[in-house]
């Protein structure tokens, strides 16, 4: 006999659903606390599952319900549930899979896959053949359910499913669900493509060996009248692209004909699924062959894709255009990431034009649910990069007619595609900018807040362009529009306007000093006037100007306009608000650019740092100690703070030196530099470095404890942890000056070994946007470790020389470059054989120098006077008749070799 319920019991648990559906908050904590108690109870599951399966005469929302509050409880202890309590639960799943209700088919699916991803589908063997069993039965309802249950398992469990644990059941599976894809119920079609699409791109090996059958089964279902299934056959040929495009080949010309119909699909899931495939096909290097032919028809799809709907205009409040004085909802702020502090050296190559990636996100993030828009503007995108100019003749005569089309719907679309262009089109795009930048200009005061915001956008694709004009042409009445759209009355412009700011002051840098009281007045206008979300992005505009500009900032007048609402913000804030991150890092921009000029405002600012550092370091502790007690902390405070200390240090130099005297911030240093978190060692390594520059004299003590924990961190797999704590050791060798020599066997080794990584990776620098060779850092610090240490260095000289020349024949001249090559040159004289074999990268790196000083100009002419006279004039001959012509004449010129 199976279990039965108590009447009173099952009368209870009745009248928690029906209270649990009560929108009153005292009402759901009261529920909450029942559910606790109840759930002391083992058999309070078996009440559960029997309202979902045999109540029949119950309202479907409170059975589904309790099935959704048993998938908790399963979710939270199924481990702990009595065998007899959880095989009555599989059992009931299993036998009313079948309800007439779908709403309670899709819970069992639900309970049922919670059950199997708890490490059930082992232990309950029955579980697949049953449900695929159930797939034949006459019954409709029941065939749906365990579909459905299905879908949901393959959906959790897809690679459990194609593994040897289980006996490999999509052997079974897979050919079974394609049988399903003739089905005469469109539902059921739609499960089955959907199953099958959940082992796509793990090329599960039960897939690979009916591939055929598959794609021929899909193609047949093309033109199917239910949207949901030509959603899904859309959905599988896009991921077949990526991972069995050998197998669409025979057929691509067919199939981009299909998609070009799908992306119109009168039904937009349909269409947006389909709209995928262009951005897939556009990674694929056959791209260009098949889709050449093709543009004709796509182009003037995608861009009629980029139209906003009506529904979206409903959702963006377009019609709304004052909304500066309405509160923003939490749920509107994004959650923000702080990038850790990288230490970085200027390079040579500038960075090649249209250097934005298309991640800047276009616009509307009201939606920033993906929808068939974006879609349609990220392939634009990603197309122009294909095809270049060769995509203009389809797209310059719709552009004409967008960009000055009367409706307004029309004429922001054609100010997307602009901006969607701009990267890939660019060359392409410079004898029309004449025209069209005035014109998006004036678009900037358009009556429609989405037209001024979508223009605010596009124009900060063209900055790049803008500002290598003259200043008079474009810049300026760009920058005077963008600065009124700062101030506009309507959030979203507001937010785009200042967004495009910070792009335009990256691209314009210095060239904005003469303008920078009219942007401050600004920019600190909107203080008053933002609501919550954008003052966040505000702060990044303030930041940026200052990265842009510098020293320039560093005048009475603007500090006067500038630092009294950063302050203001700055005491508002209290210490646990997530809106001290993105000021402490405009704050450390601020503080860099203004050095001497942040003196009246560094002590709170210092102080508060060391205190967030400090409390965070302590609840870190205390949850290592008390996990079941104490929340982890977030460790975003601790970082940022550090950073900020560290834009201080950079800008305050040797004034910082009082405020450390006065913290135990060295102490809490020794503890950052050991975290579990590779940011936080990063911005550690990155303060060490600064406050080593900035006031050795506090660093200094704590040299024999520091230089172990630098050397355990010379690990390439954390590239950045790694070339900050070896800038860290550089900056300390310049001060140490011989005192060095103990710990020099500590760093040495792994140096050399982390210069000699077969090509470690290019990085793009964030804070410079351009490439430099990361071995450039561990080149320095070996430089500067001969520099105070020769004797203990030289012996290495020729397990290093040539990767160290060749990682800093790039490196402009500076201070850095400076000691590294005065290191080299005296490791040289130590010892002259370990240079021989590599003389000719030498060669090349002492050329890379356009101004050395003086003394060491003397240096390099007499190592190559030396090796000169050393192999005599006919070796010398041969030797340099490898060099390249521009080498043979630099060294020439400036030394007489």
């Amino acid at each position: 006999m199976d279990w039965q319920p108590d009447q009173q019991g099952l009368q209870q648990v009745l009248q928690l659903l029906k209270d649990s559906q009560s929108p009153n908050t005292a009402t759901q904590r009261i529920v909450q606390d029942k559910l606790k108690q109840l759930n002391q109870f083992p058999d309070f599951n078996n009440y559960l599952i029997f309202v979902l399966t045999r109540l029949k005469t119950e309202d479907e929302p409170t059975r589904s319900l309790s099935g959704l509050i048993l998938k908790n409880n399963v979710k939270a202890h199924y481990q702990s549930f009595p065998p007899p309590v959880a095989d009555f639960i599989k059992q009931e799943c299993l036998n009313n899979l079948g309800d007439a209700s779908s709403l309670i088919r899709a819970t069992i699916g639900i309970l049922i896959t919670t059950i199997a991803s708890k490490g059930e589908l082992q232990m309950w063997p029955e579980l697949l053949p049953q449900l695929c069993n159930l797939l034949n039965s006459e019954d409709y309802n029941t065939c749906e359910g365990a579909f459905g249950a299905l879908q949901k398992i393959c959906e959790d469990s897809s690679e459990l499913l194609d593994s040897d644990a289980l006996n490999r059941p999509l052997n079974i599976m897979i050919p079974k669900f394609l049988q399903f894809f003739k089905h005469c119920s469109p539902k059921i079609r739609s499960h089955a493509i959907a199953c099958v699409n959940q082992f796509i791109m793990d090329r599960a090996q039960a897939l690979m060996d009916n591939i055929d059958t598959f794609i021929e089964h899909l193609f047949a279902l093309a033109v199917d009248d239910d949207p949901e299934v030509r959603k899904n056959v859309c959905r599988a040929l896009v991921m077949l692209l990526e991972v069995r495009i050998d197998r669409l080949i025979p057929h691509m010309h067919s199939i981009i004909q299909y998609m070009l119909q799908r992306t119109q699909d009168h039904d937009e899931n349909v269409a947006l699924e389909a709209c995928e495939f262009w951005l897939t096909l556009a990674e694929q290097p056959i791209c260009k062959e098949v889709l050449a032919s093709h543009l004709v028809q796509l182009i003037p799809i995608l861009v009629n894709g980029m139209k906003y709907s009506e529904i979206d205009i409903i959702l963006l409040k377009g019609d709304v255009e004052e909304d500066e004085a309405v509160p923003d909802s939490e749920q509107d702020i994004k959650p923000r990431f702080h990038k850790s502090r990288t230490v970085t050296l200027p390079h040579e190559a500038e960075r090649p034009d249209g250097s934005e990636d298309a991640e800047d996100d276009d616009d509307d993030d009201a939606l920033s649910d993906w929808n068939l828009r974006k879609c349609s503007a990220a392939a634009l995108d990603v197309l122009a990069n294909v095809f270049r100019e060769e995509l203009l003749p389809h797209l310059l005569p719709l552009l004409k007619g967008l960009l000055f089309h009367p409706e307004w719907v029309v004429k922001e679309s054609g100010i997307l595609v602009l901006g969607a262009i701009a990267e890939g089109c660019m060359q392409g795009m410079v004898p029309y900018l004449p025209e069209l930048i005035p014109h998006l200009i004036q678009c900037l005061s358009d009556k429609k807040a989405l037209v001024r915001s979508i223009a605010c956008w596009t124009l900060s694709r063209y900055a790049h362009w803008v500002v290598s004009q003259p200043p008079d042409m474009h810049l300026k009445p760009l920058m005077t529009e963008l600065l009124k759209r700062i101030l506009d009355g309507n959030k979203r412009v507001q937010e785009a306007a200042c967004s495009a700011f910070a792009t335009l002051e990256e691209e314009a840098c210095t060239e904005l000093v003469p303008y920078l009281s009219y942007i401050l007045d600004t920019l600190v206008f909107a203080f008053g006037k933002y609501q919550h979300k954008n003052l966040l992005i505000l702060y990044d505009a303030i930041g940026t100007l200052a990265d842009s500009v510098g020293h320039h900032l560093n005048q009475p007048e603007y500090i006067q306009k500038l630092m009294p609402p950063l302050i203001q913000k700055w005491n508002e804030l209290k210490d646990e608000d997530k809106d001290l991150f993105p000021l402490l890092e405009c704050l450390s921009s601020v503080a860099t650019a203004l050095q001497s000029g942040f003196l009246p405002y560094c002590e709170p600012v210092y102080q508060r740092c060391v205190t967030l550092v400090q409390k965070t370091l302590a609840q870190a502790m205390m949850y290592t100690q008390h996990p079941e007690q104490y929340e982890a902390p977030d460790k975003d405070f601790m970082i940022v703070a550090l950073d900020l200390l560290s834009g201080l240090a950079e800008g305050l130099g040797g004034h910082v030196e009082q405020l450390v005297a006065r913290s135990n911030i060295m102490t809490l240093l020794f503890q950052c530099m050991q975290d579990s978190m590779p940011e936080v060692r990063q911005s550690s390594f990155a303060l060490l470095g600064d406050l080593t520059k900035a006031c050795f004299i506090h660093v200094k003590p704590c040299i024999a404890e520091f230089m172990p924990i630098l050397g355990t961190n010379l690990n390439p797999e954390f590239i950045s942890v790694c070339n900050n704590a070896t800038w860290a050791i550089g900056e300390i060798c310049m001060q140490m000056g011989a005192e060095m020599q103990p710990y020099v066997q500590m760093v040495l080794n792994n140096l050399v070994e982390i210069i000699n990584r077969p090509n470690t990776p290019k990085t793009l620098l964030e804070n410079t946007g351009r490439l430099t060779s990361p071995s450039a850092i561990p080149a320095i610090t070996i430089g500067r470790l001969g520099y105070v240490c020769p004797q203990e260095v030289a012996p290495m000289l020729q397990q290093f020389i040539r990767p160290w020349c060749t990682s800093l024949r790039n490196i402009r001249d500076n201070e850095e470059k400076d000691s590294a090559f005065r290191g080299i040159c005296m490791m040289i004289g130590v010892n002259p054989g370990g240079v021989v074999q590599d003389f000719i990268f030498f060669c090349d790196a002492v050329a890379s120098w356009v101004s050395p000083k003086d003394d060491l100009r003397d240096m390099f002419y007499k190592i190559l006077h030396g090796f000169k006279d050393q192999v005599g004039e006919e070796n010398w001959q041969q030797f340099s008749e490898q060099f390249p012509p521009l080498l043979k004449e630099r060294l020439a010129a400036f030394y007489g070799v």
